[in-house]
């Protein structure tokens, strides 16, 4: 069997073996969008229907033909599905594909006895020791026992406990929560 044939089973005994797992681990991880990202609107053989598009305070978008579509708070593939559904009334079984150009609304704020405070933009997925790593971690003062991250929740604010020691040492990694949209980091 020559090296050609040899690639060709091997790739399809990995097809089969594979089976849904592989479309699983290689799925691009969803997030929310949210105000200020910007994305790449484009409706395929129609030059004209490419837009880049802001999302605006409100959590709209503006896209010609079809106005204003709520993005602000959904998915990528929530926002497409809409933009063509809406189009179908231009456009026979429109193609839309929606490209993140820039993500500027993911924000958590880090302050405190850290080396360098502020506000983050930061990936969907960042968790309480990245944040710290952002702000240049702590300062020598810093209290690590008592840090806090502070949530907005449906039912008000919620004060999380981290333990940076324990962390560090490998222990509780529980406790290196991944960050949402608008939490703030406190180092005492």
């Amino acid at each position: 069997m020559n090296n050609v044939m040899k690639h060709l089973l091997v790739g399809i005994i990995l097809f089969f073996v594979c089976g849904s797992f592989c479309a699983v681990a290689f799925e691009p991880p969803s997030f929310i969008l949210g105000p200020g990202d910007v994305l790449e609107v484009s409706v395929w053989k129609d030059e004209d229907l490419t837009k880049q598009v802001v999302i605006q305070p409100d959590g709209y978008l503006s896209f010609p033909l079809i106005g204003q579509v709520l993005a602000g708070g959904r998915t990528l593939a929530d926002v497409q599905s809409e933009i063509a559904g809406r189009l179908e009334e231009y456009i026979s079984s429109p193609t839309v594909t929606l490209l993140p150009i820039r993500i500027e609304s993911y924000k958590v704020y880090v302050l405190g006895k850290v080396n360098k405070p502020g506000v983050f933009i930061v990936p969907p997925s960042v968790n309480v020791m990245q944040a710290l790593s952002m702000s240049a971690g702590t300062t020598p003062f810093a209290n690590l026992d008592n840090i806090s991250i502070l949530r907005q929740g449906p039912s008000g604010q919620e004060r999380i406990l981290f333990d940076y020691k324990a962390v560090t040492k490998g222990k509780n990694l529980e406790l290196n929560i991944e960050l949402k949209n608008g939490d703030v980091v406190v180092v005492p």
